[in-house]
């Protein structure tokens, strides 16, 4: 596979065909990046009465990042920091070394969707294998308009992602102990954060994505949140994909070899 590095105003776009004797090489192409959103969903000023909770990186990071949340917005990141504390400390959903790289490792990781794909009002998003809530609670507070549904096999992930819904009062997400595969409904966007290898993921979930749909700046499809050398990966799919480089977005060295892998439908 060809590659370029990518400019911070463009993306690469790999385009991949199946070939039942031999993997097809893939084509890299530039085109425009969409345009970072805009977070507000009201005029709000920025509360700087908010302090940081997890040195060195805290609620602080996502504000430099999103200046237009709402004042409730900045409410449910700020909570989230004693909310998961409190949680790790009985159910082990994240790292004990990574807890004061909450917002680092995981908040502001999710978030990354959002610096690509705006989320219509109305859109229906599903993340698989949530674990604690992400990227789904992040990015439900960012978009207070979209629905999201967050799925895992293990009922005490499901557990802390209600709990933690129901502290921060978020009203657009619900949470479910299921396998994807048995979910009837249709949705817009499926994301997720390295459950599994791409092409068994794309078959859990291909089905569940509504197809002829436009519910965000990009074309519905799958959002997903990995890191490494994908390029095997990703052309053993025999699915046409992008490749966002997180780190054009966000400048910490924890993003340098992050991606956002998209599939569209």
């Amino acid at each position: 596979m060809s590659r370029k590095e990518p400019n911070p105003l463009k993306k690469q776009t790999s385009s991949v065909t199946a070939d039942k004797s031999a993997a097809t090489p893939c084509k890299v192409t530039t085109s425009p990046m969409p345009t970072p959103m805009d977070t507000r969903s009201a005029t709000a000023a920025l509360d700087t009465s908010v302090a940081p909770t997890s040195p060195p990186y805290g609620v602080e990071l996502i504000m430099r990042y999103f200046p237009d949340l709402t004042s409730t917005q900045q409410q449910q990141f700020a909570a989230l920091d004693a909310l998961y504390r409190e949680w790790n400390a009985k159910i082990n959903v994240i790292s004990r070394k990574d807890i004061d790289l909450l917002y680092l490792h995981h908040v502001l990781h999710s978030l990354a969707i959002a610096r690509f794909c705006r989320f219509a009002a109305g859109a229906r998003i599903l993340d698989v294998g949530c674990g604690g809530g992400f990227p789904g609670i992040p990015l439900a507070i960012l978009f207070p308009e979209a629905r999201f549904t967050l799925v895992d096999s293990i009922g005490k992930k499901i557990k802390v992602v209600n709990a933690v819904t129901e502290a921060i009062g978020l009203q657009n997400l619900s949470a479910h102990q299921a396998r994807v595969e048995t979910l009837q409904e249709k949705f817009d966007f499926v994301i997720s954060r390295a459950v599994t290898e791409m092409k068994p993921f794309i078959g859990w979930v291909w089905n569940k994505i509504e197809r002829g749909n436009r519910a965000g700046s990009l074309a519905n499809g799958i959002l997903y949140l990995k890191g490494g050398d994908l390029e095997a990966e990703l052309n053993a799919t025999g699915k046409a994909y992008t490749l966002y480089d997180i780190h054009e977005q966000f400048t910490e060295p924890f993003f340098e070899t992050k991606k956002v892998v998209y599939f569209p439908r």
